[in-house]
């Protein structure tokens, strides 16, 4: 008897250890479990984090094994509950905690974590708002937008909304890289990102008033426990860093990554495989039915001019002679009048405060000097709201593009091309959505096979941005652009490669709603098929853009360079673009062209342009 005992306790035990064993794979591999390790499929199979600091896991292996992971933390969590490292544990990780006590069924206490319910207290959670500040082009990092999450109160209001509290998502660069390190680390993934939370008048500040940045606010439709674990999982990840890159695993991934763990059946980030454009990571949780109405706060530059085109030239004249510490020129305006200027006067000079770091001794008294006299008026404020745009971020276009195209030469076999976008808008493309009159080409590349059977790569650019700021009454704005990557050239009736990269500077005029101009001068660097040495070449590139309505937008565009040390004297070409937007994701685009380099090449190129 005492044999069979003994076989049958070694076999229940076998059994319980195969269960609890069988149980464990199970659960490391549960959907959930991933989330809240920020566990991706490797690229040569098994599982890795996003997670670089050794500080997140419990188990020396855990970055690359979930299986390990969960078994360090359960272990840490079962421990006694007198030990304080058990303790330590379960507070340091209440996102794990809570979910696994519902699905081992082990007697596990309640969390009891001081730290973490008084930093629940301050919070005072009730929802969460997803914030886009629109594109700013000065910046490497803000070219594409941004996202941050504001926490809501369960006692906010309207008026309160600014002292909630903010989480964001950025990288912590090195204060000595310049603009152009800084873009290249940023690509390569070579900053820490981290989690932080801040008070969101701190970033309305930075983003609307600093950058002048326009700021779409939309709630989520989250419930109060599922806010709890996001909250929750952010506690975790108060020592977690990641590798920053600029175009896939930036703030509006993580963003998503953090939201997704509201619920076990959320997945928000599996589709970003390549790069997460902010106004992509948007329509995800528009297409997971998450979004409500969004509300829209101008920035600081648009409510200056949307003010100053409701103002005469002479009046703007008056209040930026008040602004500059003159005295108010009454004329024979009307109270209502009077009442314009100043706050012009007032709002125009605050915003240079911020804009240009004046010093606060000198211009506070001249603030404070203006809204006296503004109080002395007892009449409303005859200025406007300025309008919300026709279409919020999410509601533009895809970020990528496949282009389909058919070119037909004057004098060189005709092509038939494909091209491939990964991001994310040009000047042609529709612009509901968008920032009108920037763009930004991210890795476009176009190959091209000629009707007598031969393939070529046509372009390949990098990187071809463009910021056209329209000089106004109000604003002294410059513009530039930058490109880089390969082209075609003529060349006595062929097309020869140059690898290139050229920037310029200028002005431009207009509204760039309706039709608007530029002018640049630029500088750019040759070499390749086309020419036997690294050339240099200083010229200009002007254009006008009209965007005829919604739906049609037409281009002309004229580069004229001349070679410094070439064998050709100069180059040049001409162009008038016209692109039909025939849904939000289809359009049509037409070119007829003109380059001229040692000879001159006429095409006509119709092509059809799918966004996704």
């Amino acid at each position: 008897m005492k044999k069979i005992f003994f076989v049958l306790s070694i076999a229940l035990f076998s059994t319980y250890v195969n269960a609890q064993s069988f149980k464990n794979d199970t659960l490391a591999t549960d959907p959930y479990w991933l989330k809240l390790g920020h566990y991706r499929g490797a690229t040569l199979g098994g599982w890795k984090s996003e997670v670089d600091s050794a500080e997140f896991f419990l188990s020396p292996i855990g970055k690359t094994s979930p299986l390990d992971e969960l078994e360090a933390t359960i272990a840490a969590f079962s421990g006694k509950n007198t030990d304080p490292k058990t303790t330590q544990s379960r507070c340091r990780f209440p996102a794990r905690y809570k979910w696994l006590k519902t699905k081992i069924k082990n007697n596990w206490p309640a969390l009891n974590c001081p730290e973490l319910q008084a930093w629940q207290k301050i919070i005072n959670p009730k929802g969460v708002t997803l914030v886009f500040p629109t594109a700013f082009m000065n910046s490497p990092s803000s070219m594409f937008g941004h996202t941050l999450l504001r926490i809501d109160a369960k006692d906010q209001t309207r008026h309160k909304e600014l002292l909630a509290f903010a989480v964001n998502f950025a990288a912590e660069p090195n204060g000595s890289d310049n603009a152009a390190m800084y873009a290249l680390k940023g690509l390569i993934g070579s900053y820490p990102g981290k989690f932080s939370l801040m008070p969101y008048y701190k970033k309305v500040r930075e983003y609307n008033d600093l950058e002048s940045r326009d700021i779409w606010e939309y709630k989520l439709n989250l419930s109060e426990p599922q806010v709890e674990l996001i909250l929750l999982h952010l506690w975790e990840l108060q020592s977690a860093t990641f590798d920053y890159f600029f175009i896939d695993e930036n703030c509006s991934y993580q963003l998503l990554a953090l939201l997704q763990l509201a619920q076990e059946d959320l997945d928000l980030t599996s589709s970003f495989n390549m790069q997460a454009i902010p106004s992509d990571t948007v329509a995800v949780l528009r297409n997971n039915n998450l979004l409500q109405t969004p509300n829209y706060r101008p920035a600081f530059g648009t409510k200056l001019y949307h003010y100053s085109t409701q103002m005469t030239n002479e009046q703007l004249d008056d209040a930026r002679e008040l602004m500059q510490g003159g005295s108010l020129n009454t004329r024979n305006y009307s109270q209502s009048q009077l009442v314009a200027i100043l706050e012009m006067a007032y709002e125009w000079l605050n915003f240079e405060f911020y804009d240009k770091a004046l010093k606060r001794e000198e211009i506070a008294p001249r603030l404070t000097k203006l809204l006296l006299m503004r109080s002395k008026y007892k009449v409303a404020s005859p200025f406007t709201k300025p309008s919300r745009p026709i279409a919020s971020p999410e509601q533009g276009h895809g970020s990528s593009k496949v282009t389909l195209g058919r070119t037909e030469y004057a004098h060189q076999s005709d092509l038939t091309s494909f091209a491939y976008r990964l991001a994310y808008h040009d000047l042609l493309d529709s612009s509901a959505g968008f920032i009108p009159g920037a763009q930004i080409s991210f890795f476009d590349i176009e190959g091209a096979i000629s009707d007598k059977g031969n393939t070529r790569l046509e372009h390949f650019y990098l990187l071809d941005a463009m910021s056209l700021a329209p000089d106004n009454r109000v604003f002294d704005s410059w513009s530039w652009n930058f490109k880089m990557g390969f082209d075609r050239q003529p060349n006595n009736n062929i097309q020869q490669g140059r690898w290139f990269a050229k920037g310029g500077y200028g002005k431009s005029i207009g509204n760039p709603n309706t039709l608007h101009g530029y002018l640049l001068g630029q500088v750019e660097f040759n070499n390749g098929d086309i020419t036997d040495k690294l050339t240099t070449g200083i010229g200009s590139e002007a254009g006008a853009i009209w965007q005829i309505n919604n739906s049609h937008k037409l281009a002309l565009t004229a580069n004229i360079t001349w070679l410094i040390d070439g064998q050709a004297d100069k180059h040049s070409d001409f162009a008038i673009k016209w692109n039909y937007s025939l849904s939000r994701n289809l359009s049509i685009r037409t070119e007829l062209k003109n380059q001229h380099w040692y000879t001159s090449s006429t095409s006509a190129k119709f092509a059809i342009q799918y966004y996704f």
